[in-house]
């Protein structure tokens, strides 16, 4: 299941994959394509923000330039928490904002984590809904039309129910810090 899971992300496909907090389509945070055929297949506008997961503060800090240590009492919570950092790099970009901005969560589950480490870059976690759609519950409440447009669905988790969506928090160059969601 691993090494299937890094495989597909290899091979610039997509993956449906239990997080945190709901199932999520992924990818490679670091492909154009990859990013453009996360937008299609949910319908999704460019211009709307999408979130990329990363498995360590060192991993999160070599993507952000000047990584805001203000941030590392939010991070180190159980509760999921992703944040907006200004000064994104590395990354795709068309998963950056026009800001320059990028949306970041270390999940707090064991195979995002593991599989993030053994692909060794940021993956896309947006969640696997069509556009305007609800947040799927659980994994039988998955549209079929993304549970058809993925190429690996990872088998793990598909009777558990979402826990809520993450914390959101913004935090600039200067660590002012915004809580977007609570």
């Amino acid at each position: 299941m691993l090494e299937e899971s890094v495989q597909v992300l290899c091979d610039k496909k997509l993956l449906l994959y239990p997080t945190d907090t709901v199932w999520g389509i992924g990818g490679d945070a670091t492909d154009v394509d990859v990013v453009k055929r996360i937008y299609s297949l949910k319908e999704r506008a460019n211009n709307k923000a999408m979130i990329g997961l990363v498995a360590t503060i060192d991993m999160l800090s070599a993507y952000i330039e000047d990584f805001p240590n203000a941030i590392l009492p939010y991070l180190e919570e159980t509760r999921p928490t992703t944040v907006i950092y200004d000064g994104a790099k590395g990354f795709a970009e068309n998963l950056i904002g026009t800001d320059g901005s990028i949306a970041l969560r270390i999940p707090k589950h064991d195979f995002c984590l593991q599989l993030i480490q053994a692909f060794g870059k940021p993956i896309i976690s947006t969640s696997a809904n069509i556009s305007g759609q609800p947040t799927p519950k659980d994994f039988q409440s998955i549209d079929r039309k993304i549970l058809e447009g993925v190429d690996y669905i990872v088998p793990l988790d598909q009777e558990k129910t979402a826990s809520k969506p993450s914390r959101i928090i913004k935090i600039d160059r200067d660590g002012a810090i915004e809580i977007i969601r609570e």
